[in-house]
């Protein structure tokens, strides 16, 4: 990887999960390009404290979903393919995020919201779930 983007350590959730949101993340925002290297597994392990197994599942689980493609001895890059969001798209994430770190909004809480309007919105709402008051 060219430019060494700074992934968090796990958080009290599933180590892997995180990895993978986190690479995903940096993948559709075009904060990774096509064709750039990520970290080997025993770097990027060693980077954030974990196993080595567990940057491989979360590779692995990017690999599944078209992000990265691994290559014997060329290590792990993001894919061609790796779809980025549409710019209108990226610039409203950014306004949501800077408008909630300037009113002090947690960014779990900020993540929580967005999840359940996504849902609303699209029709994936659970039985009993709303978000008509937000």
């Amino acid at each position: 990887m060219t430019a060494s983007p700074i992934l968090s350590a796990a958080d009290e959730g599933s180590p892997t999960q995180d990895i993978y949101r986190q690479l995903r993340g940096l993948i559709v925002s075009g904060q990774l390009g096509a064709n750039e290297r990520l970290p080997t597994v025993r770097q990027m392990a060693t980077d954030l404290g974990v196993a080595a197994g567990t940057v491989a599942k979360a590779y692995k689980m990017l690999e599944h979903d078209g992000l990265v493609v691994s290559r014997t001895a060329a290590g792990t890059r993001v894919a061609e393919s790796a779809g980025l969001l549409p710019a209108s798209v990226l610039k409203h994430v950014r306004d949501l995020v800077a408008e909630a770190a300037s009113t002090g909004a947690g960014q779990d809480d900020v993540i929580d919201v967005l999840r359940a309007v996504w849902r609303a919105e699209t029709g994936l709402a659970t039985e009993g779930e709303s978000v008509s008051d937000l």
